[in-house]
């Protein structure tokens, strides 16, 4: 269990660092800023290569509302649960401080800026509602966990859940980035928010409740569309145990 621990803490932390990372220091850069295309990118691309690297070992969550939602869709022991999120949310938040060192090292930098926090209403980077943003992350969680658990189905192709979970990640992002800079992930958005503190802490309730609540549906969903016996809970291939 420790090395699965591990794996999933620094799985999180280079979600965090890779994905945060290109929203803060390279997509507004001067004359070479990669936009929201390229942060939709790098999010996926941090899943593609953890989940290959690390899936091996912890079944590659890095996400308490994934790590649920494989529960919900009978694929992950209840017990584990906790010590997952846990461990997700210490990689979350250890991912966001490096992020912070590195940030603060640029001329002119401010907190203020949010450190790629998520939000809704005045926070929200197309000022959408806090129904709209409670929406958008439940329905973006619930299709995520989906795509989790059909792509590591037993009558899926084999070695290719991480490229297909990393595109989903991608293209939630490109949608969702607007209304709440995309969480679909507790420990993605408390690592920023414990650093940025006032307003981020204030809204990450709703970056806890709508993800878990669309990994619970996801969950459901995919129980009554693909049967659940003697199915790998870990992204891309079985893990050892």
């Amino acid at each position: 269990m420790l090395s699965k621990l591990l794996a999933e803490a620094v799985g999180t932390f280079w979600l965090v660092l890779g994905g945060c990372g290109s929203a803060v220091l390279a997509a507004a850069f001067p004359q070479v800023g990669i936009g929201l295309l390229g942060v939709s990118l790098a999010f996926g691309l941090t899943v593609v290569t953890g989940a290959y690297a690390l899936g091996p070992i912890s079944g590659g969550h890095f996400n308490p509302a994934v790590t649920v939602g494989l529960w919900a869709g009978g694929r992950f022991p209840g017990g584990s649960i906790l010590p997952y999120v846990v461990a997700q949310v210490a990689g979350g938040i250890a991912g966001a401080g490096v992020l912070l060192v590195i940030a603060s090292g640029a001329p002119g930098f401010d907190l203020a800026g949010g450190l790629a926090s998520n939000g809704y209403a005045e926070h929200s980077p197309g000022k959408y509602s806090m129904v709209a943003g409670l929406v958008c992350e439940v329905v973006m969680t619930a299709m995520f966990l989906l795509v989790i658990l059909g792509s590591t189905h037993k009558r899926a192709p084999v070695g290719f859940a991480g490229l297909a979970i990393g595109l989903a990640l991608t293209l939630i992002h490109l949608i969702s980035i607007p209304v709440t800079n995309t969480s679909v992930n507790p420990a993605r958005s408390t690592g920023p928010a414990l650093f940025v503190g006032g307003w981020a802490l204030q809204q990450l309730w709703l970056f806890w409740v709508a993800p878990l609540v669309g990994a619970l549906v996801g969950g459901g969903v995919y129980r009554m569309l693909f049967e659940a016996d003697a199915e790998p809970d870990v992204i891309g291939r079985p893990a050892t145990s």
